[in-house]
């Protein structure tokens, strides 16, 4: 009988600029995550969809590729799994409230910051 894999926390990043999310993505490979990709949220919303329960980040920018925004996506995902750790970055203010528990994180930030998110997202 062959041995278990361990655990790995999945994280979901949400984010249509290529190379911001490419290196959301290194960040969190490096720190043990298995990450899912998509540059729109309603692609994120398929993945929701199947795997909310599943997921232990969702990392998504305000603007995004289609016509539902990032906060909107962040709604969509508390409501499919209220523990979720959500995080909405934007370069610009935040005009739209977010859901109970996700945090906004003004651009630029630091990769230091994910990797303690990311710490945190799996002891919740």
């Amino acid at each position: 009988m062959g041995q278990a894999k361990p655990f790995r926390a999945t994280a979901l990043i949400v984010e249509d600029d290529l190379m911001q999310r490419e290196m959301l993505s290194l960040l969190l490979e490096e720190s043990g995550y298995d990450v899912i990709q998509c540059e729109s949220a309603e692609a994120a919303e398929l993945v929701l969809e199947k795997s909310a329960g599943a997921l232990c980040l969702m990392m998504t920018d305000v603007q995004l590729a289609g016509r539902m925004n990032g906060v909107e996506l962040a709604h969509v995902a508390k409501d499919r799994n209220p523990k979720l750790d959500v995080v909405v970055t934007s370069g610009r203010p935040l005009m739209q409230a977010l859901p109970n528990g996700a945090k906004f994180w003004a651009k630029p930030w630091a990769p230091l910051d994910v990797l303690r998110e990311a710490e945190i997202a799996q002891l919740s």
